[in-house]
């Protein structure tokens, strides 16, 4: 009867090991982005292993998630804000944070007879054109856009 309790025992033991195993072999694996990890670059790289869906939302209860199919060199595109992810197959990862900053930045281009005023940045702008100390115009320039305006000072900020 000993020698029963024994082989009971070892089979226990033997099963609680390769149950942790099979837990850390089904495990995702998030390569990238790093946990916290902040930018002014709004098209984002996921590097995930052993996960078929990404999960992305706003709120950290997940309650209107964007789902993405996993994917080799995943990327993309969210507006500057603060998003909680993690990524979902047999088990789920932990959540991890994202954060895009806004970033303001208005770029002087010459046309060949002129100068354009481009949005560099990553968010809306309204722009006001002055010539001295006088506004003369107010322009709405979009992400990657131009306007053809003539002023001798610029001065943007984010559009709502």
């Amino acid at each position: 009867m000993e020698m029963i309790y024994k082989i009971d025992m070892v089979l226990i033991i033997v099963s609680v090991v390769v149950l942790i195993g099979v837990v850390g072999y089904v495990n995702p694996l998030v390569v990238a982005p790093l946990d916290d990890y902040e930018t002014t670059d709004t098209e984002i790289l996921f590097s995930i292993e052993k996960a078929d869906v990404l999960l992305i939302d706003d709120n950290i209860d997940f309650t209107t998630p964007d789902e993405y199919s996993l994917k080799d060199g995943l990327r993309i595109n969210l507006k500057p804000g603060q998003y909680y992810w993690k990524a979902v197959g047999v088990l789920e990862s932990d959540v991890r944070t994202l954060t895009i900053n806004s970033e303001i930045d208005l770029v002087l281009e010459f046309d060949g007879e002129g100068y354009s005023v481009v949005n560099a940045g990553n968010v809306r702008l309204n722009v006001d054109v002055y010539n001295g100390t006088e506004l003369v115009e107010k322009v709405k320039i979009g992400i990657g856009g131009e306007a053809d305006i003539e002023g001798d000072k610029f001065v943007g900020e984010m559009d709502g």
